[in-house]
């Protein structure tokens, strides 16, 4: 989760240089040219200060991820421009300039030619008094800045060279500017008409019919705006018109209007849903458009299916629970044969319990009967040290609920995942994040607040649903919210954990920070290896997450310190940049990733997520919610879903529901993906998998279909091969050599390679 504790005593900067005027002679270009600086210096803003020492950047990436990996505090970015008079003609609605760059992680100040023009997100009016010591607000990091000037404001030198720089501050995690949308151009159309695509999600009626509302919306403050709005949904397959209506708006000033399309399409079949509005005086044209949800994994077969893990660690006497994960027309009967003596299973619900004394492993046969036929699969337990031999699947609740999470918000999410059947696709775990902490008492132990009336209780509730429970803790004084951390009480919190009935901790560094600002590599072990002792300590397997974002190259060592898991980066959101930029950098630790021993590149974003009481639908397309999933399950990534789980709408569903996906993510040889080919446009990846076999994501990076080929001999495979698509569940027929597959914008194609014998 995000760092919200400032790191003291650490300083950064970032500068940035010359860039071009786009064929856009309404846009300036600022995605090249910066340069780069770490360091702290009010002189970095100035014009006439000399930058040619410094370093080049490339502001849509963090800096942790351009050589300045671990460092914290203040940097700077400067660029240079020019800015032409001629911007002021193009638009009818040139009322100001506006500087966009991107995002900034986590504090930022914005000077044009010397002058303060932004800070943190917000405008700085022309002859404010400078404040070099700028506050270093918290959880400014997901917030777009955007800085705006009147056309007659002093500080814009029109046809001249101007100088823009950025003062940073990261106070710990990933630092610098991010993200897209780096220009500097007048406002337009495009500024004053809004259309908001993404506050309602698709509505499913049936198999063929959806529904979908937008809105249209005039924020000008003294404009009427009229025109001509056509309104399309094409497939995308064929260029079909499912739906098109043309209608005449009025916008009155600060007016919003509801549109509505209902439409019929193949469950399957991506389309496109267009919206474009054309001016009635200017003929100026601004449009949007939303990919339609296409659901690719087939219904659920009434007949009996074993799904989820095949192997299961547990250590000496630690309490045994595992949900044996079936699906199948209800009502189903489960048994065990050969189970070990100390372990019974429950036939109504197929949840084993016990405990085992002894190292060993043990293969257990499991059967799920109904009314029309039975499912076996083999089960291996392994008693030894090493617990979490898959991946964990389960829910956090910080991308939803963040700090507003409840005993009641839990319970809510663990019932869903029995009334949706994820249960029964191997989803097990249901986590708290940061927010049900109080204070220590007296005696060291750890009070929860208000919010959660009765910790063992609710673990209790959530354990008798065949599920099980996660908590949040920092090895800091504080959490990143704020709440009461762990510093000096990691024995007593584990002792209180285990009781309690938890079986998950997620360990986040945040204040620590304060303990340790600039931390080598046993500083940064050291607080991790404290509550590994304290856990070990207690008679009960909890799966122990390290989140410090990848410091000091987590994946190295994290082992060392006993943890199951690793963020290897910094917090995920719900964009494209954000998950390709985190996704396609996990080779750099592929080697590390073994069973029980898992790198974490962040939760799931999809579905209904928000950080905090309010929600909105992921701003992840349908395409690129398939590129997350099929390489979060290549890169053998624990899943944890970070949605509103009652809120789960039926391509969501339909897309953490696939059992033969999923069984790539818990392939029992453990071992992540390798990327086979990178390049600007695509990426190939491939897992090996315990049969043999290969597991195959191709990827499109583009926002234009596009084929993608694929060399065997990049995997040293020879002969012939079967072809399955995994989320159509269906074969493609046999293959040798190479084949190319056609893959979508922002897209992905899961396929696995047997071997012909």
């Amino acid at each position: 989760m995000k760092k919200l504790i400032i790191l003291a005593g650490i300083t950064a900067l970032i500068t940035i240089i010359s860039c071009n005027q786009t064929k856009d002679t309404n846009t300036v270009n600022l995605e090249t040219g910066w340069k780069f600086k770490t360091g702290d210096d009010p002189g970095f803003a100035s014009p006439a200060f000399n930058d040619t020492s410094w370093g080049t950047i490339d502001p849509k990436t963090i800096w942790e991820d351009q050589g300045n990996k671990g460092y914290n505090g203040f940097a700077w970015y400067r660029c240079r421009v020019l800015i032409r008079s001629s911007m002021k003609n193009q638009n009818t609605a040139s009322d100001s300039l506006q500087i966009f760059l991107g995002k900034i992680d986590d504090c930022d100040q914005v000077f044009l030619n010397g002058e303060l023009i932004g800070e943190n997100g917000r405008n700085i009016p022309s002859g404010s008094t400078r404040d070099d010591a700028f506050t270093k607000e918290t959880g400014r990091w997901n917030l777009d800045r955007r800085y705006c000037l009147a056309p007659a404001d002093p500080r814009i030198h029109w046809d001249q060279e101007n100088t823009v720089a950025v003062r940073c501050f990261d106070q710990g995690g990933a630092g610098g500017m991010f993200g897209k949308t780096f220009a500097i151009r007048m406002t337009g159309l495009q500024d004053h008409l809004k259309f908001d695509m993404d506050s309602a999600a698709y509505i499913f009626s049936g198999d063929t019919m959806l529904s979908k509302g937008y809105s249209i919306i005039n924020t000008t403050g003294t404009d009427q705006i009229k025109g001509e709005v056509l309104t399309e949904v094409i497939q995308c397959d064929n260029g079909v018109r499912l739906f098109s209506e043309r209608s005449f708006i009025d916008l009155a000033p600060h007016v919003k209007i509801n549109k509505l399309v209902a439409f019929k399409k193949a469950k399957s079949a991506p389309a496109i849903l267009h919206v474009t509005f054309t001016e009635a005086v200017t003929n100026n044209k601004v449009d949007a458009e939303s990919e339609v949800p296409y659901c690719l994994t087939p219904e659920t077969s009434l007949e009996p299916r074993i799904n989820g893990a095949s192997v299961f660690g547990v250590r000496p006497w630690s309490p045994f629970q595992f949900k044996v994960a079936a699906t199948g027309q209800p009502p189903l009967k489960y048994s065990a044969t050969d189970l070990p003596e100390g372990l019974t299973i429950n036939p109504e619900n197929g949840i084993i319990t016990g405990s085992l004394k002894k190292k060993a492993e043990y293969i257990v046969k499991l059967t799920v009967e109904n009314q029309l036929g039975y499912a076996e699969r083999d089960l291996k337990i392994v008693v030894g040290d090493v617990i979490s031999l898959t991946p964990p699947m389960g829910w956090n609740s910080w991308n939803c609920w963040g700090l507003s999470v409840s005993d009641k918000k839990v319970r809510q999410s663990a019932d869903a995942f029995v009334s949706t059947g994820l249960i029964n696709h191997g989803w097990s775990y249901v986590n708290i994040d940061d927010g049900w902490e109080d204070t220590h008492d007296k005696n060291g132990n750890i009070l929860t607040n208000y919010k959660f009336p009765n910790m063992p209780g609710l673990c209790g509730y959530v354990h008798s649903l065949g599920l099980k429970i996660g908590i949040y803790s920092s090895p800091g004084p504080k959490t990143c919210g704020g709440y009461e951390g762990s510093y000096g009480f990691e024995a007593k919190d584990a002792m209180n954990y285990a009781s309690w009935g938890i079986d998950y901790l997620k360990y986040d560094w945040c204040s620590y920070g304060n303990i340790a600002p600039d931390p080598n590599p046993e500083q940064l072990k050291k607080p991790y290896k404290e509550m590994r002792h304290a856990l070990r300590k207690t008679n009960r397997d909890i799966h122990y997450s390290l989140c410090q974002y990848g410091m000091g190259d987590v994946w190295t060592w994290g082992a060392e310190v006993d943890g199951n898991s690793w963020r290897t980066t910094g917090d995920i959101e719900d964009t494209w940049e954000s998950l390709s930029a985190i996704g396609f950098s996990q080779g750099r630790c592929s080697e590390f990733s073994a069973p029980g021993r898992w790198n974490d590149p962040d939760m799931l974003v999809i579905g209904w997520v928000g950080w905090g009481p309010a929600l909105h639908y992921t701003r992840l397309t349908p395409n690129e919610q398939y590129t997350h999933i099929s390489l979060w399950c290549l890169l053998a990534s624990p899943l944890l879903i970070g949605c509103d789980l009652e809120q789960l709408d039926p391509f969501t569903l339909n897309l953490i529901t696939n059992d033969e996906v999923i069984a790539i993510d818990q392939d029992p040889l453990g071992k992540q993906a390798i990327p086979l080919r990178k390049s600007d446009d695509y990426e190939v990846w491939a897992r090996e998998l315990e049969d043999g076999n290969k597991a195959l994501g191709l990827f499109n990076k583009t926002g234009k279909t596009m084929y993608v080929h694929v060399d065997m001999s990049d995997m040293k495979l020879t002969g012939k091969y079967e072809m399955r698509d995994l989320w159509k569940q269906t074969d493609l027929g046999k293959v040798r050599g190479h084949f190319e597959m056609k893959v979508m914008p922002h897209g992905a194609r899961l396929i696995r390679l047997s071997r012909q014998n």
